[in-house]
């Protein structure tokens, strides 16, 4: 579980080491209400995960736990990857990354470019998480968890703070979910200000829906067009959590949906969402989420890390 202090104890930790992304007010569309665009493509690495990724090694490193001869290691799709990979060269330290051998070669490109060690393990994002565990368990690296850490899901939070902060009397914030990480840090602030969170899944890989039904995460299949970076087996354990305290509006989009708002974001804003980010509009562009007349809504685009030559 974290709160909304550890979300502001980790804007206070990263605020010089992660740029301040700027909201975009949204063309009135089909949807009503009065909605914006939090610009989280254009974060350091194109991702909001570089927040939790600066947040993790920057909190062990003042633990004494970052050990610079091994470094750090973490299994992603591809974005978490990125993010601590860029921590890691940033603050000087070696970075190893498992990406599931399905993951896109513009990920696995950048993570080179950004001098970590990129080892392809598996199709899905489990079998990754498996080897670098593996990895830490051989070697001592510091494991920075795609998600489900609170440093790293506090540290995503903190783009709800800058919401807050530049969208006065907003209402309501809505993002994707994979494994929750985003979700957990944006909800666990939003709850304390009474901002609602819409949580938007593929229909394909619904792992925060599945759970809620469970009471407990549950494997689910993984597969779609989101699936590179939506694709946790689970929820996290601390989504989890923040869901039971702040009762967040759950809500799927279908492949079709995903793919239509991408390309309506390329077309209408020239922003180059990937498929997971795009997921999020495509809550209110195919009408699972109906705002209220009025009602001031906050869309985080989280990323950009995606084939040009596909939008």
């Amino acid at each position: 579980m974290i709160t909304a202090d550890d979300v502001r104890i980790a804007q206070h930790r990263i605020a010089d080491r992660v740029r301040r992304t700027p909201m975009i007010q949204a063309d009135r569309g089909p949807s009503g209400g009065d909605v914006w665009f939090k610009a989280e493509f254009l974060q350091r690495c194109g991702v909001f995960k570089t927040r939790g990724a600066f947040n993790r090694q920057l909190h062990a490193r003042e633990l004494g736990l970052l050990d610079p001869t091994v470094g750090v290691v973490a299994a992603s799709g591809g974005n978490a990857g990125l993010a601590n990979a860029y921590a890691a060269s940033v603050l000087g330290v070696p970075a190893t990354v498992f990406v599931p051998e399905t993951a896109p070669r513009v990920k696995v490109d950048r993570l080179s470019a950004f001098g970590a060690t990129v080892r392809q393990v598996g199709r899905e994002y489990a079998e990754a998480y498996d080897a670098a565990q593996a990895h830490v368990a051989s070697t001592g690296a510091l494991f920075c968890h795609a998600y489900d850490q609170p440093e790293i899901a506090a540290g995503a939070g903190t783009l709800a703070l800058e919401i807050i902060d530049d969208l006065a009397g907003v209402d309501t914030i809505v993002v994707a979910v994979g494994g929750g990480g985003l979700f957990a840090g944006v909800a666990a602030l939003a709850h304390e200000h009474g901002v609602r969170v819409v949580a938007v899944e593929p229909e394909r890989i619904p792992t925060l829906r599945s759970a809620l039904d469970a009471g407990a995460p549950v494997d689910v299949d993984v597969s779609g067009v989101a699936a590179d970076s939506l694709g946790a087996r689970r929820i996290g354990d601390i989504a989890l959590a923040v869901a039971a305290v702040t009762d967040p509006i759950s809500v799927l989009v279908s492949d079709d949906d995903i793919v239509r708002s991408r390309s309506s974001l390329w077309a209408d804003y020239r922003i180059p969402a990937e498929h997971g980010a795009a997921a999020a509009v495509a809550a209110l562009d195919g009408g699972a989420y109906r705002p209220a007349s009025g009602e001031r809504i906050a869309v985080v685009v989280c990323g950009a890390n995606t084939d040009v030559s596909t939008l």
